[in-house]
């Protein structure tokens, strides 16, 4: 979810600048439209695609890591268990015990890496499908720009106040429909020099 409040601010600055002339040119008889961005995401079927399909791949990365997960766990409590009444200085002096902890240790980093990797990799592929959703969005807001014979459109998030007459998010949201009830969402792997 963090990356689809990253890409309603991105696609926020897409309009900030114009909520700026707004005033200007609604006072020349420039005509305005508003679209609620938060709406069209949340609300459209590409948008709800998107959400369920990146939702899918975390829970599959985390089956994937879960095991990995259960055995550290399982073997920093056999350590704990193991080393729970010697001394600092009764560890250092068995070369075993110490080994076992320094190869616990190796594994705990490189699950910490892998669990990086995955966070990377969903969030490559969120941002990637939100990516693609944004656009197929671009032309629909131009036709209904062309429909409504406005001259510009306003983010709701950039406005103080507008009347309903003004808002056509659910033309934008009906067209999206039509144009892309589904995204594809395929899982971004990271380069191998990347996840080293």
């Amino acid at each position: 979810m963090k990356l689809l409040k990253a890409a309603l601010a991105s696609f926020a600055m897409l309009f900030s600048g114009l909520s700026i002339a707004a005033p200007i040119a609604a006072a020349q008889g420039t005509s305005i439209v508003v679209i609620d961005q938060a709406k069209i995401m949340r609300d459209s079927a590409g948008g709800k695609d998107i959400v369920s399909k990146v939702n899918a791949i975390e829970k599959t990365m985390q089956a994937e890591l879960q095991p990995t997960a259960d055995s550290l766990t399982t073997e920093g409590n056999a350590l704990e268990a193991k080393t729970a009444n010697m001394t600092m200085d009764a560890m250092r002096a068995d070369a075993a015990l110490r080994a076992e902890v320094e190869a616990y240790a190796k594994k705990a980093q490189d699950f910490n890496r892998q669990r990086q990797v995955a966070a990377a990799e969903l969030q490559a592929t969120e941002r990637k499908a939100w990516g693609d959703f944004f656009t197929a969005l671009q032309p629909v807001l131009q036709e209904v720009v062309t429909e409504e014979g406005a001259d510009l459109m306003l983010d709701r998030a950039d406005v103080v106040y507008s009347g309903p007459s003004i808002d056509v998010t659910n033309s934008v949201i009906t067209k999206m429909n039509a144009k892309m009830p589904t995204v594809s969402v395929v899982r971004q792997k990271m380069p191998a020099q990347q996840q080293q």
